[in-house]
């Protein structure tokens, strides 16, 4: 009888510890609102009021949806996971800091930010900090108004990689420091790194894009492919390196109206290459500095700058026109 008694105990206590790890299991899927509560559990019927809220609940490789328009403010990521917006507004609005920062180990860790707008009130730090690695998309976002870069990528993990895709306006960020950029490339560490600009509206931005091999890092390939780059208060897109390789393709791609260069490259290990894209309006056209090598497939309309700059030979193997 008592050892009966004994086990039905053992029996209720495993059952009740069971349930208790179920009601705090992280799930697949979460939800955010404009009118959620951090305290509730994330679902569709009880959802988070902020992404920092709905993170600890979500799953490794899980997803956080948004219900509706709101301010769901800053974020840091330390776990492959998507964050998305397709039908609602969702704010990430902050002030003297970064927006959203992501801190994952691995090159394999996965980060998808998808349809948000990102805002710094012209005192936040950068609206996208990769501080680590992992590979990374940034889809269909709009980040405005940080005192240093739209998106930071400084990666230390060898193979880490960027995405930037589908009609993402990336404007307003430091025009009056040179040092920063719409999109800037700066490695501490790892080798390999990757970074894919597509379809991408830069307005109004330091440099738009600006691969900075100064930073310790290791070699890197930069793709900016049927964007535009307009109003940059420095360069369009910049290429610059005293130590690991860079290599750079500029396809399909406008660059106008920069207050100094639309395309350069600086530095014996700097690589910029030039096909069907237009740069116009800007005060030099081109540049290519300090031994780097700048080559055109000879197929794209450099005209009316102020200077159009450096002749560009043509890629071996390239196209005559």
């Amino acid at each position: 009888m008592i050892t009966s008694k004994i086990l039905r105990f053992f029996s209720t206590a495993v059952l009740v510890i069971g349930f208790s790890a179920a009601a705090h299991a992280q799930a697949t899927r979460t939800w955010v609102s404009g009118v959620g509560d951090d305290a509730n559990p994330c679902s569709r019927t009880a959802p988070c009021k902020t992404f920092a809220g709905a993170i600890s609940k979500t799953a490794v490789g899980g997803e956080i949806n948004v219900l509706d328009p709101g301010g769901f403010g800053a974020v840091t990521i330390t776990k492959s996971i998507t964050i998305s917006s397709e039908c609602s507004e969702a704010g990430v609005l902050v002030s003297g800091t970064n927006g959203i920062v992501v801190a994952v180990p691995n090159a394999t860790d996965l980060v998808v930010l998808r349809g948000l707008d990102i805002e710094g009130l012209g005192t936040g730090l950068n609206g996208i900090s990769i501080t680590t690695g992992g590979s990374v998309s940034v889809e269909k976002c709009t980040i405005n108004h940080f005192t240093q870069s739209g998106i930071n990528f400084a990666p230390t993990v060898t193979g880490s990689k960027l995405h930037v895709t589908g009609g993402t306006i990336i404007r307003n960020n430091n025009a009056g420091n040179i040092s920063f950029a719409g999109v800037l490339v700066r490695p501490t560490g790892g080798a390999g790194i990757n970074v894919d600009i597509n379809g991408v509206q830069f307005e109004n931005n330091a440099n738009g894009v600006f691969a900075d091999g100064t930073g310790g890092g290791g070699v890197m390939n930069v793709n900016v492919r049927d964007s535009m780059v307009a109003s940059s208060s420095n360069v369009g897109i910049v290429a610059s390196t005293n130590g690991p390789a860079i290599s750079v393709i500029v396809d399909h791609t406008t660059v106008v109206y920069s207050v100094n260069t639309g395309i350069a490259s600086n530095g014996a290990n700097t690589t910029v290459r030039i096909g069907s894209s237009t740069v116009s309006g800007n005060v030099t056209g081109v540049a290519a500095l300090g031994g780097s090598t700048m080559q055109s497939f000879k197929n794209n309309q450099i005209a009316s700058n102020l200077t159009d700059g450096t002749p560009i030979p043509a890629v071996p193997g390239g196209p005559l026109n």
